[in-house]
């Protein structure tokens, strides 16, 4: 028999506990495995605290902190951390923006550069006029 505490809150609809259990079981299995990643192992190991710019971080902004791979490896994940460093994500971007420049060789020469061929003013009196 449905009783008045089978539905959900302001509404006539009744309460499909068996799926609510599917769904915490299911939050609960994906904690679980997200714990044995080597994100939440890096976190739990070392300080909410980026390593470049030493900005801290709390629950609340949390998912700004990334783990960076010292060797740029993402398979070499060492029980101790190791090869692990927290980031925020500015300083992550430019970590490896300066890993691919390097990779590369560096940025081309000014001699090497195309030259422009666009000029982004050639209107512009034009337009400064039509404003007046």
């Amino acid at each position: 028999m449905v009783g008045a505490s089978d539905f959900a809150p302001g509404t006539r609809m009744p309460i499909d506990n068996a799926k609510l259990d599917r769904i915490v079981a299911e939050a609960r299995r994906n904690a679980e495995q997200r714990e044995l990643g080597y994100r939440e192992r890096a976190l739990k190991m070392y300080p909410w605290v980026c390593g470049r710019c030493a900005r801290e971080f709390t629950r609340a902004n949390l998912q700004e902190l990334t783990v960076h791979h010292r060797n740029h490896d993402h398979d070499f994940n060492p029980p101790d951390g190791s090869n692990w460093e927290l980031l925020c994500v500015y300083c992550h971007d430019n970590e490896h923006s300066r890993h691919i420049d390097h990779v590369r060789g560096g940025v081309m020469a000014v001699d090497e550069a195309p030259p422009a061929t666009g000029n982004p003013f050639a209107d512009l009196k034009a337009m400064m006029e039509r404003k007046m």
